[in-house]
């Protein structure tokens, strides 16, 4: 493998926009973040498959000519960072900007370049005003089903067997449908009505994206727009670095720890430092393992992303990012490492990684600041994938979702219950819409009692959830951190890890964590035991008021507080506030 290190960084600031007037560039912001969102809402309102329009597992941006992010509407976090890298890479494989045209569209899933499994289909659409390139629209969103071995594997070996490749080829050209790659497309895939619902609600989405975009330039006058851009992008760095000015300079390290790699057994730790010099902030992920023979390995825009998200999450006040947030940040990657693999490495199970690298960024950062991030979550996002055939039909069918953990407890609070802090603006299916779609009823689904790490502030609970199948259903399951519990800071105490199980007609139980074409039969019970949220805190300064509303709310048993808050042993549901 090479020991070639490679930096990450955003483009530097430009000489221009000191002068933009601030409140001319507040509305230029808000009308391209509403530009972002009419982007999110067409894809919504027209995609065939619940894992866009109910799950929101996608995300559309719109980006400028040098690549730079403008707005992004909220929905899949872990997009962030790699829809830059999209959107670049397929413009440099369709040939350049030389070879585009108005009204052109590409499709793009070389996961080398997107960031992601091959699954997460990326169309990038160039948006001209008069003739001159102002920058592209782009929408990322997961396809059920792209002929891969199996609609989702955890076992795969190299990329080929990830699915079909797309590399940035015009699925539109000047505003018309190319019809023979469009049946490409389609054809090859197992459930063909939702990958062309979905395709041709990506495109409507850059193309509604595209409107907007040149209708807010438009308004503003190209001059005036980007100064307006770079006094935004200068806000964006400014936010950021005024958090890491707070910090102590030094290098600090976590490291994470996932199951396996989907092919053998062994663990595998990863260490991710964080090194802060002023309020420049660099990401390390030079010392993580050579890259894994199974699908565990996150290519470098992820590693991008995730550091990103943990930044922007961290530091960013809750503004929409731009690129100006992702100025301060440079993320250090190795070719041929996990985090930076080389064709043909396998890459199906990219997020899980990418996912955790957030929860050890932090954990990084706690060594300096413990108040300012925290604990950890159950680590992962459960995630579960689903296909058959429909009995009655012999129809192809298939779905997917996350599913919510148990988020950490910080100094102030208690975790909450929501996805993993990467898919944060994402959500599993209602269960009225798993119920009607798919051939199952969800018997159990409720806050998982006990899963929570304890604290001065507890963490979030897991939940639970219970399928019974009412057809044979093919599941694969892609969840990790099921032998590691989720870590307390400051004394807190470790949560409930991840966990899954299918219980048979005949009493028999198996459980799993990662599983590829797991057949669970007509009758059987499909149990997901997410895991909880890390504490903050010693237990024993946990006031005695929480624990009795924790008691009364069922959010923990009389045995738990007495194993973990001694000091209030005898407290009663009773003494809880009103």
């Amino acid at each position: 493998m090479t020991e070639d290190i490679v930096a990450h960084r955003a483009a530097p600031s430009a000489a221009r926009g000191a002068d933009a007037d601030p409140i001319t560039t507040q509305v230029v912001r808000h009308a391209l973040n509403s530009a972002a969102d009419q982007m999110k809402r067409a894809l919504i309102r027209t995609a065939f498959s619940p894992v866009i329009y109910e799950v929101l597992d996608f995300a559309v941006a719109i980006y400028d000519r040098d690549y730079r992010l403008l707005a992004q509407a909220p929905s899949l976090p872990l997009f962030m960072g790699t829809l830059n890298s999209c959107v670049s890479e397929a413009v440099s494989a369709a040939g350049g900007i030389e070879a585009l045209e108005p009204g052109d569209v590409l499709i793009y899933n070389w996961p080398y370049g997107t960031g992601s499994h091959p699954q997460d289909v990326a169309t990038v659409m160039p948006v001209y005003v008069d003739d001159e390139l102002i920058g592209y629209t782009a929408a990322k969103g997961h396809w059920l089903d792209i002929a891969a071995k199996h609609p989702y594997c955890t076992d795969t070996t190299d990329v080929f067997q990830e699915g079909v490749i797309y590399p940035g080829l015009k699925i539109c050209r000047r505003g018309e449908l190319d019809e023979q790659l469009a049946q490409l497309v389609i054809c090859n895939s197992r459930v063909p009505d939702m990958i062309e619902g979905d395709m041709k609600a990506q495109i409507v989405a850059v193309n509604t994206g595209a409107r907007a975009f040149e209708a807010v330039v438009r308004r503003f006058g190209i001059a005036s727009f980007w100064d307006c851009v770079e006094h935004m992008f200068d806000h964006g760095e400014a936010i950021v670095r005024s958090f890491f000015e707070r910090m102590a300079d030094g290098r600090y390290v976590g490291e994470g720890v996932a199951d396996n790699d989907g092919i053998s057994d062994d663990r595998i730790r990863f260490p991710v430092a964080v090194e802060i010099a002023g309020s420049d902030v660099t990401i390390d992920f030079t010392r993580v393992p050579d890259q894994l023979s199974g699908p565990m390995n996150a290519p470098a825009p992820s590693a991008v992303s995730a550091s990103r998200v943990a930044i922007s999450m961290l530091a960013g006040c809750g503004e929409a990012p731009n690129e100006g947030h992702f100025r301060p940040i440079t993320v250090l990657t190795r070719p041929g490492s996990m985090f930076h693999p080389l064709p043909p490495a396998p890459t199906f199970l990219y997020g899980l990684p990418s996912l955790q690298s957030i929860e050890v960024i932090y954990h990084a950062i706690a060594q300096s600041m413990p108040g300012a991030v925290p604990a950890c979550s159950g680590g992962c996002i459960v995630g579960m994938t689903y296909w058959g055939r429909r009995e009655a039909s012999g129809e192809s069918w298939a779905d997917g979702s996350p599913h919510p953990v148990g988020q950490g407890a910080w100094d102030g609070g208690d975790g909450g219950t929501m996805l993993h802090i990467s898919e944060s603006a994402t959500r599993f299916s209602p269960a009225e819409i798993w119920e009607a779609k798919n051939p199952w009823i969800v018997e159990k689904l409720e806050l998982a009692t006990d899963s929570c790490g304890p604290g001065q502030y507890r963490g979030g609970l897991g939940v639970d959830f219970v399928f019974r199948m009412l057809e044979d259903v093919h599941i694969t399951a892609a969840m990790d951190r099921s032998q590691t519990n989720p870590w307390g800071l400051s004394g807190g105490g470790e949560a409930r890890p991840n966990s899954a199980a299918v219980t048979y007609s005949d009493g028999r139980r198996e459980t799993f964590s990662k599983a590829t074409d797991y057949v669970v039969p007509k009758g059987a019970l499909l149990e997901l035991f997410c895991g909880g949220g890390g504490g903050f805190g010693p237990p024993e300064k946990r006031e005695r008021q929480r624990i009795a509303a924790d008691l009364r709310d069922g959010f923990v048993t009389s045995d738990y507080v007495k194993r973990h808050y001694p000091h209030a042993a005898d407290v009663s549901p009773d003494e809880a506030p009103g």
